[in-house]
């Protein structure tokens, strides 16, 4: 992610690259050369105080985020950070906090937001009445280097958590409802996570409308290839679903991860005979960008939250919503029990 918004920022004049961090030299000046030579750095601080920035984007590991996301409000910059804003909830609040009294913007990366199809699957689902009910899952039969980077990341943090904030983050906008009850249940697949983490969840949310809503993520070689792709929606007027007929991608391939192709609209009205009164529609939306293309949309969002000034209290409150959500699954998994929210 690091590497696809600096190509983003490169690109985009309204952005000047003052410096390049990562913990690993090799990659730092990879991505440097690649990009004609940009000034890098192996410590973040000391990036922070040469380069003086007037913003930094982050995309490091989770524990990193809300650490990394502090100094660089204190050194008086904009901040994008990807998604989670942090490890706790209250972490998150005193990043809101801190921006709103520096006059600072921090947009997190949620990705799904600036997707046009994604914004459509979201706005037809609202067509569908109440309640709703969202099945959604993204499990990745992961080897090699995608294998070590999902270790590193349930270092910390599960696959529910680390990636459940987008989709459960997606679950809200759709109802436009209030969370109100957690659970999960998950599973320990291999001896190559901590004894307390585990690589396979699925969590459980209700909402005060009556809406339902799972999430299912599992990472590692063992899991399977079978219906790793879920995302569907059903309320009482019928269904939306994302196809993928094309579907020729493996779980682990992450610019697969947000492609649509098309969406799938059922209705369930029936006429006098009793079938069903309008055939299946569907929508094309094979000419959604590509992972890069969403990257480039989304810090065009974190240019235009500097420059006009956006209002992003609904944004930060929202990302500490979903953000809350997943933890009480992760909660409720260590626990056995159901987590009130």
């Amino acid at each position: 992610m690091g590497a696809s918004h600096a190509r983003a920022y490169h690109k985009m004049p309204e952005f000047e690259i003052v410096g390049l961090v990562s913990r690993g030299a090799e990659s730092r000046e990879r991505l440097s050369q690649e990009l004609g030579g940009y000034p890098t750095f192996g410590d973040y601080e000391a990036a922070l105080a040469t380069t003086r920035p007037d913003a930094v984007s982050i995309n490091t590991y989770p524990e990193t985020h809300a650490h990394y996301a502090t100094l660089a409000l204190q050194a008086g910059a904009h901040v994008f950070v990807e998604k989670p804003l942090a490890n706790t909830v209250a972490e998150a609040e005193q990043i809101r906090d801190m921006a709103r009294k520096a006059g600072r913007k921090v947009v997190v990366g949620y990705i799904l937001r600036v997707h046009p199809a994604w914004k459509t699957f979201i706005e037809v689902a609202q067509t569908l009445g109440k309640p709703l009910v969202m099945r959604m899952n993204l499990n990745q039969q992961s080897s090699g280097e995608t294998w070590h980077t999902h270790k590193n990341l349930m270092k910390t943090m599960s696959p529910i958590v680390d990636c459940g904030v987008h989709y459960v983050d997606v679950m809200c906008m759709m109802t436009g409802a209030k969370p109100i009850a957690v659970s999960a249940i998950g599973a320990r697949l291999t001896d190559e996570v901590a004894p307390e983490m585990y690589n396979y969840g699925q969590l459980q949310v209700r909402f005060d409308d009556g809406s339902v809503g799972w999430y299912e993520a599992g990472w590692g070689p063992m899991m399977s290839e079978t219906a790793y792709f879920v995302k569907d929606v059903i309320g009482p007027k019928g269904c939306v679903s994302i196809v993928d007929e094309k579907l020729d991608s493996t779980s682990d391939d992450v610019d697969a991860h947000s492609k649509t192709n098309a969406l799938r609209l059922h209705h369930s009205a029936t006429g006098a005979n009793g079938k069903f009164a309008r055939a299946d529609e569907l929508i094309d939306t094979t000419d959604e960008p590509d992972h890069q293309g969403l990257c480039d949309l989304e810090q065009a969002y974190f240019l235009r939250a500097i420059q006009e000034d956006l209002d992003l209290t609904s944004h930060l409150d929202d990302a500490i919503n979903s953000l809350r959500i997943v933890l009480a699954a992760d909660e409720s998994f260590r626990t056995g029990e159901v987590v009130k929210l």
